[in-house]
């Protein structure tokens, strides 16, 4: 299965690129849109925020990803492959999501190898946090889409939401509420 091509979807890709970096000691988490995207009806992203777990391994990952066929880009954290049209992004971890250390990680079983991603509950406070921290509204709607479709810890939801600091991100938990009753 060592090809990237033009048909893989996000979960296939992701979880080709996870499964390769494993091989190399370097382990990672989907996060943000495509993470989303997998949990999402209705909603795309065309990058692939990969972010490691434990630690900065900049030089193993660009020698994996090059193997791969991926060229860097931006030189920096970016690369593409002419094969396909995701971008992969390696954001600077750790995991977290607001304040809080991500610690539950969901797993993805594809052709292609194994997915580590945020779970759904997780992806909602990404998206929450994306919402309340960078203004950006369609992404409490991607929030409820998540909850919409999948199973969700509300109890961990709401003791994350009251354990961020501030009121902001209190008032966006409302909105989402308001919007998920819909």
């Amino acid at each position: 299965m060592g090809k990237v091509t033009p048909e893989m979807s996000i979960t296939e890709l992701g979880s080709y690129i996870c499964s390769e970096l494993e091989k190399n000691n370097i382990h990672v988490v989907l996060s943000g849109g495509a993470c989303m995207e997998i949990y999402s009806s209705k909603f795309s992203s065309y990058d692939i925020d990969l972010i490691e777990r434990y630690s900065s391994q900049h030089k193993e990952i660009l020698k994996t990803m090059e193997f791969l066929g991926f060229k860097q880009e931006k030189k920096g954290k970016y690369f593409k492959h002419e094969n396909n049209p995701y971008m992969i992004e390696f954001p600077t971890g750790p995991v977290t999501v607001g304040d809080e250390f991500v610690k539950d990680i969901a797993t993805i079983e594809t052709e292609f190898g194994y997915l580590r991603l945020l779970s759904a509950t997780d992806c909602i406070k990404d998206r929450l946090c994306a919402f309340v921290y960078h203004y950006d509204e369609e992404c409490l709607y991607q929030a409820v889409d998540v909850a919409q479709h999948n199973s969700i810890d509300y109890d961990n939801l709401e003791k994350w939401v009251f354990s961020e600091a501030g009121t902001s991100m209190a008032k966006g938990y409302e909105q989402f509420i308001k919007e998920f009753r819909k």
